[in-house]
Formats: C-alpha cells, sequence, structure tokens
C-alpha cells in the first residue's frame, strides 16, 4: 500500500508542476480538446498509449492499469505512468523499481531536466524519489515528500468501507 500512496503523491506532484490550464477529462488515444491539456485518470489509460508489458532491465513486466495516470497535452504529447509488477526482478532492483513513467516532453523534477524517454521510478529509502534508465542505471534523483494530508484523507476514507 505504501508504494501505491508514494506513486500517486508524486503524480500528483508531477501533475501539478506540468503546465496545466483548462484542464478536462477525455479517453487517451482520442485527440485532446483543441487547445486544451487533459489529466488522464487510469480509466482513460488503454494498450493504445501505454503498453500492456513493459521491458526493463532484461525483462518484462506487467502494468497496473488501475494505478495509472497521465496527461495528454494540447499537442497531442503524452506524459504517462503506472506502476508494475516487479515480482519477477531481484530484490534490489524491486527495491528502487516500482513504476514504468513515458514521456514525450521533457519534464523538470526537482530542477533536473528529464528528457523524452522511457524510465523505470521509484521511492527509496531515505526518502528519495529516483528515475532510471531501462538498464537501471540511475538518471536522476530527487528529494521525495511525505504527503500527510493526503493519507489522512485516504486513511478516513478507507475506515468507511
Amino acid at each position: 500500500m505504501t508504494r501505491f500512496t508514494r506513486f500517486f503523491v508524486f503524480l500528483a506532484l508531477l501533475l501539478l508542476s506540468l503546465p496545466l490550464r483548462h484542464l478536462h477529462t477525455a479517453s487517451a488515444g482520442s485527440p485532446s480538446p483543441e487547445g486544451k491539456e487533459v489529466v488522464l485518470k487510469a480509466a482513460d489509460i488503454t494498450p493504445k498509449v501505454f503498453p500492456e508489458r513493459v521491458f526493463f532491465r532484461g525483462q518484462s513486466a506487467p502494468v497496473q492499469f488501475r494505478n495509472s495516470g497521465g496527461v495528454h497535452f494540447a499537442d497531442d504529447l503524452y506524459v504517462l505512468a503506472g506502476m508494475v509488477d516487479s515480482s519477477g526482478y531481484s530484490t534490489g532492483i524491486k527495491e528502487k523499481y516500482q513504476a514504468y513513467l513515458l514521456n514525450e516532453v521533457t519534464l523538470e523534477i526537482a530542477g533536473q531536466p528529464l528528457k523524452p524517454g522511457a524510465y523505470g521510478i521509484g521511492f527509496v529509502t531515505g526518502g528519495k524519489f529516483v528515475v532510471m534508465d531501462l538498464g537501471a542505471n540511475d538518471v536522476l534523483q530527487a528529494t521525495s515528500q511525505h504527503d500527510a494530508e493526503n493519507e489522512a484523507t485516504r486513511a478516513a476514507a478507507s475506515a468507511c468501507l
């Protein structure tokens, strides 16, 4: 559950750091409304724009579409992220590799540029967020933050179930 929580905290921070205006929901694969960026929820992410299995460090792993999201920009470019099942990987890789990031635009994370590409991402002990290339080499590290307010809201919602 902590990986799930951390991923969505990261995704929320990532989406907030991008220049988004006039957000509307739409299906991935269909064009964005003219001149508008669209936040994509898990239900909007399909195999048409995000693969069902992703390659990372010599293996392919299934994507958890229920734990995915992204942004479809007005110029038809995407930033997509989805949790992966990393159960077949070594302990050292599983500790760092929790999700897959596909970006067609340059991102800025903690003041560091991340060029378009496919990356493994995750949260590691010590409050770090790590981005790795497909060979599991660190490309970028940043300090992660714990969103206590979001976690309290999620805990309250779980208690009601």
